[in-house]
């Protein structure tokens, strides 16, 4: 066996070999391009012919050189950078040589503990790249949300009451026909109400009354110059926020057309809740390599939902996992808040826990633990999601207990 650290970079890659007896065989550098990644290849093939030879180690499992050692039948184990953090030198001298070496190291000395990685099917990567994008986009809507209610609050505060959400589609409609209090003031009922029926609002009528009205109340008024320069910063936000929605809404189509080709499609469908956006999620992060989570308690450490204890003497606390896999623990974190409306033994365990002074985070990660537990069997045993025997299998474990 020869163990290869490799630490990554943008622009090179420093590596190391040692053999089985910890001796540095071959230490180099190479350009973060095709080329070098061709010659850390043949570097390597050179000191033995079979690629199965090799641990390849490095402190990701993403990425293009990843993917290159993946399709030249290299190993690959990726690492926790915090792991490698723990096995510094007390002096704590850290370098990219001194990196690639340790990474070598620990590949020696821990392999049996550690997973090799076997990638996602292509389309399950896809999935997950999607899915992740897309909340991205989400993350940006939301930040343009704020600006938009942020800048409307500063000259045009009126605008705020005029739909039940200042961002739907008909409002910033509304933003762009009528950007400033002036417009909106010298409209009339019956023009409101047209411009409402054309863009399908649900309740034209009553709805341009009740604007027509609060336009007319007596207002706070921004200087001119204050309504001339955030009046052309709202329409600007408001172009901005429909490329996003349309782009969000683009992407639910995809990722929906993608989901729906996955035969494990019907098991996360299944789940009370899920719904469109956050079933696909969760397929995404669990994968479909039944073989990748030994059992329900590795799952809980990657979507972060277990706690870790911190024993210390007679101190002893449990506390929150921050080394997880965040995307996964926020979609297991939103499911859970969402099963609160749809399953009752789901609501009455978080009320539970909400009784005996958990926070609602507290709560919802304590439930999250318990679904983990839950998907991870319809997963293994590719079933979808029974409440009966659900309740039937938890009343089994109370008796076991008891």
């Amino acid at each position: 066996m020869y163990f290869v650290g490799i630490d990554w970079a943008d622009l090179h890659h420093d590596v190391a070999v040692l053999d089985e007896k910890g001796q540095e065989l071959k230490y180099f550098t190479v350009p973060h391009n095709r080329e070098g990644l061709e010659q850390l290849k043949q570097t390597l093939l050179g000191i033995n012919p079979d690629p199965e030879s090799f641990a390849c180690l490095v402190e990701t499992k993403n990425g293009l050189l990843v993917q290159f050692l993946l399709e030249a039948g290299f190993p690959v184990y990726p690492l926790n950078p915090k792991v490698v953090d723990y096995r510094r030198k007390p002096s704590g001298a850290k370098s990219d040589p001194i990196d690639a070496r340790l990474l070598a190291s620990i590949g020696r000395s821990d392999l049996a503990q550690l997973k090799r990685l076997k990638p996602d099917t292509e389309l399950v990567c896809e999935l997950k790249i999607l899915t992740r994008d897309q909340d991205s986009l989400i993350q940006e809507s939301t930040r343009l949300n704020n600006k938009l209610i942020a800048c409307l609050k500063e000259y045009y505060p009126a605008a705020l009451e005029f739909f039940s959400k200042p961002t739907l589609p008909v409002a910033l409609e509304f933003y762009k026909r009528y950007p400033t209090p002036e417009l909106v003031r010298e409209a009339t009922v019956p023009e409101i109400a047209a411009f409402l029926k054309k863009h399908k609002h649900p309740r034209p009528n009553q709805t341009a009354i009740s604007i027509w009205q609060k336009a007319q109340e007596p207002q706070l008024n921004a200087s001119a110059p204050t309504v001339r320069a955030k009046c052309r910063l709202m329409l600007a936000l408001v172009g901005q926020l429909e490329v996003v929605k349309e782009q969000i809404a683009a992407y639910d189509k995809e990722i929906d057309r993608l989901f729906q080709q996955h035969s494990d499609s019907k098991i996360f469908a299944s789940l009370p809740g899920a719904a469109r956006r956050l079933a696909p999620r969760l397929l995404a992060e669990w994968g479909d390599e039944r073989d990748r989570y030994e059992n329900a308690a590795v799952v809980q450490a990657l979507a972060g939902t277990s706690p870790v204890l911190f024993q210390s003497g007679k101190y002893r606390f449990a506390r929150q996992r921050k080394s997880c896999v965040k995307p996964f623990r926020r979609v297991m974190h939103l499911f859970s808040f969402q099963s609160i409306r749809w399953v009752p033994w789901a609501r009455e365990y978080y009320y539970a826990k909400r009784c005996q002074g958990k926070t609602h985070h507290e709560a919802l990660r304590a439930l999250a633990n318990i679904w983990v537990r839950t998907i991870f069997a319809m997963w293994k045993n590719r079933t979808c999601y029974d409440e009966a025997a659900f309740i039937a299998a938890r009343s089994r474990h109370f008796n076991r207990v008891a």
